[in-house]
């Protein structure tokens, strides 16, 4: 049986924790959660510019938490290259999310990369 990849475990944390505090704002997150969480209202209108028919209050919290650690380590952490980056949102959307959120995901963060020149 394959070990689940570090990383992916982290993220799925990190998910969970970016979930929790958007509907509980005083739990308690780990040092990269809140790295991403102060980073919202920067990362936030991203989000919106990019899927304006989707207002924030009316995404999927799965889903918004997965974009917001996208958008956070394409535009500031920068270490993963962008297609491991949108592979893995994907990935995380299709196990963690409704049935349409890999589609939303990759459509919103393809237009990410391509509005901000990430490749």
């Amino acid at each position: 049986m394959q070990t689940p990849d570090p990383r992916h475990s982290k993220r799925v944390a990190i998910i969970q924790e970016l979930f929790a505090a958007s509907f509980n704002q005083k739990q308690e997150l780990s040092a990269l959660t809140q790295k991403i969480w102060q980073k919202k209202e920067e990362i936030d209108p991203i989000i919106t510019k990019t899927a304006p028919e989707w207002p924030l209050a009316k995404l999927n919290k799965i889903d918004l938490a997965i974009l917001r650690l996208a958008v956070y380590e394409l535009l500031v952490d920068r270490e993963e290259p962008v297609r491991v980056i949108i592979d893995e949102a994907v990935e995380l959307a299709k196990s963690l999310g409704g049935e349409s959120s890999a589609a939303f995901v990759n459509g919103v963060l393809g237009t990410i990369v391509i509005e901000e020149n990430l490749e």
